[in-house]
């Protein structure tokens, strides 16, 4: 029987792909497989990835024969997982030797659907240490329970699906794919759904992740039109979260994030292609439209002058109507 699978995605990534892969030989198991899914490389990766099939106990090599993001590579990993635990890791991370056990070791001591872990940032040579928002340590949660304030980073703002492990049955309940297609901030519907409907969790201080920052091939580093992926991504979490039976008490928190995920792309458009910079103020203007009015102007009463101002203009002058517009569809 599987104990954990873990799911790796790989695009383009043949120069972290070894150490990805030597931290995962560090991390093999009688009883754990390892999901490599290339996601259509163009690059040397396929080839590392065929040879780690040969040499990695508990490989498992699938690969796409078209490119279909990060969402769609972890769905076709996770749709093939066979184990009572599931986790994730992106192709150019890596963990350190027998973090993944350590990791299983503390989700069946807690008994919860989820455990949420800390994690190392790494640019270059510069590492910092980075904590799940949550007080309570190695305490058994419910996750609803940590999604607010509205104006305080919260749990469901670490977004980091690979920060953390997953019971089977939230996979059987629907709660542990991705938005299919989605180019970024595909964590976002994802782990608003898992605070919302995951019936307990917890978070620990274990250290053993290391995500990498600043890779050429990231999206966070490329300004092309699927950056804008994030609109479809938070008119996702609005809708969710407003049909849910607490949709009230949780929408400002949604409409608060989604306006600080506006302003913040905004703040940095330099980066994007002219084209690209012009379709994100329009699609940005248009998503605030869409929110409910009401709250928006709850949640823009409630953020900094800076950033209320630069939103205030972009929604443009209010109408006099005051009716509350829809939730994004």
């Amino acid at each position: 029987m599987v104990k954990l699978s873990v799911v790796v995605p790989f695009y383009n990534v043949q120069t972290y792909v070894p150490e990805t892969l030597r931290s995962l030989v560090a991390n093999a198991r009688d009883d754990f497989e390892f999901l490599l899914v290339d996601d259509c490389s163009t690059d040397g990766t396929p080839e590392l990835l065929r040879r780690a099939e040969r040499e990695l106990p508990g490989a498992v090599l699938i690969r796409h024969e078209k490119n279909g993001g990060l969402a769609t590579a972890r769905n076709t990993g996770l749709d093939a997982a066979r184990g009572e635990y599931v986790t994730y890791l992106d192709g150019d991370d890596w963990v350190a030797p027998g973090y993944y056990e350590q990791l299983l070791a503390t989700i069946e001591d807690l008994g919860c659907d989820f455990v949420r872990t800390d994690h190392v940032q790494f640019t270059g040579r510069a590492r910092t240490a980075h904590r799940v928002p949550v007080g309570p340590r190695g305490e058994v949660l419910k996750p609803r329970d940590t999604i607010l304030p509205a104006d305080r980073t919260t749990s469901v703002d670490y977004a980091y699906a690979w920060a953390g492990i997953y019971h089977r049955r939230l996979a059987d309940r629907g709660l542990l794919h991705f938005t299919d297609g989605l180019r970024t901030a595909e964590d976002r519907p994802w782990i608003w759904r898992l605070h919302r409907e995951a019936d307990s969790f917890a978070a620990v201080g274990l250290l053993g992740i290391f995500y990498r920052r600043g890779v050429a091939s990231s999206l966070t580093q490329i300004g092309d039109v699927r950056q804008l992926d994030f609109i479809r991504a938070f008119d996702q979490v609005v809708e969710e979260t407003a049909a849910d039976r607490e949709g009230e008490r949780f929408l400002l928190k949604a409409v608060r994030t989604y306006l600080a995920i506006i302003s913040h792309h905004l703040g940095a458009r330099e980066r994007f292609e002219p084209a690209v910079a012009r379709q994100l103020r329009a699609m940005s203007a248009a998503a605030m439209k869409r929110l409910p009015q009401d709250v928006l102007g709850e949640a823009l009463n409630s953020m900094d002058l800076d950033r209320s101002t630069q939103l205030r203009r972009l929604r443009g002058p209010r109408r006099r109507q005051g009716a509350a517009g829809k939730a994004a569809a």
